[in-house]
C-alpha cells in the first residue's frame, strides 16, 4: 500500500464522500489522505474523475507518514493503523 497526499481545490464541493470512496482520510477541505495499491496516475484519475471538471488537483506518493497540526480529529490515529 501506498499512502497519498491529495489536494484538490474544494470551492463548492461536497468533499465528504471521497474518503469512502478512496479509502481515505479528510485531514480538511479538500486535503485527503489516501492509502491505496493503486498507482499514483490511477488515484489521479479516479478522483479526477470523481470531482468532475476542471478542478484544480494534486497527487503524491509520500514516502513516510507526514507531520501535520490542527487537522480533523482522528488523523494522527488513523495514519498509524495503517503504518508497519
Amino acid at each position: 500500500m501506498t499512502l497519498y497526499m491529495v489536494w484538490f481545490d474544494a470551492d463548492g464541493v461536497d468533499d465528504t464522500g471521497l474518503a469512502e470512496m478512496a479509502d481515505g482520510f479528510r485531514l480538511q477541505p479538500g486535503l485527503f489522505l489516501v492509502d491505496s495499491e493503486d498507482s499514483r496516475s490511477r488515484v489521479y484519475h479516479d478522483i479526477k474523475h470523481w470531482l468532475g471538471g476542471d478542478r484544480a488537483l494534486a497527487v503524491a506518493p509520500l514516502a513516510r507518514a507526514p507531520k501535520f497540526k490542527g487537522m480533523a480529529e482522528g488523523a494522527l490515529n488513523w495514519v498509524r493503523a495503517r503504518e508497519d
